[in-house]
């Protein structure tokens, strides 16, 4: 069983953001090429991004599995909507398969019960087909399409997904 913990203290926000380096290095640059990766994580996954997300009311939960860290999320509660964002939710190439995945989206989704959240919703990329495809065998279904300018001359081609919980 993993040990999934709030993000809260800069070392641990130093932790997401290098676990999100490898994550995103080895995943994401077949799918989008090592200048977007890059340019993504400086954007959006670097220690000074995660920091300025937990500021804005994100939450972040880190995942251990005997003293390693393996994966991570990154919840943004909507309570007037009564929607959770799943906005990211990643694991290292050496765990996947393994049910760390699983345990995370769980977690996620009992998180989310116990907050009386009724939605739960994400973007993921349309060529990520893989990760689209675990999607759809945990319940979520495709609800849309946004293309998103994301600065750099980069877009985000995404489909957007849903999950009634």
């Amino acid at each position: 069983m993993e040990n999934i913990v709030k993000v809260e203290s800069n070392s641990q926000v130093d932790a997401v953001a290098n676990l999100a380096r490898e994550i995103w290095q080895q995943h994401f640059t077949p799918i989008i090429g090592d200048a977007q990766v890059e340019y993504m994580l400086n954007k959006f996954q670097s220690s000074k991004a995660i920091a300025s997300q937990l500021d804005e009311g994100w939450e972040y939960y880190i995942t251990a599995r005997e003293k390693e860290y393996v994966g991570y999320t990154g919840l943004v509660p909507n309570v007037l909507e009564g929607k959770m964002l799943l906005s990211k939710i990643y694991v290292k190439s050496s765990v996947r398969g393994s049910g760390v995945g699983n345990q995370i989206l769980n977690f996620i989704e009992e998180t989310s019960r116990a907050r009386n959240f009724k939605t739960l919703w994400l973007t993921v990329n349309r060529f990520n087909d893989n990760t689209v495809k675990w999607y759809f065998r945990h319940g979520f279904i495709t609800v849309d399409e946004v293309k998103k300018d994301i600065g750099g001359g980069y877009f985000m081609d995404d489909f957007i997904m849903e999950k009634k919980i």
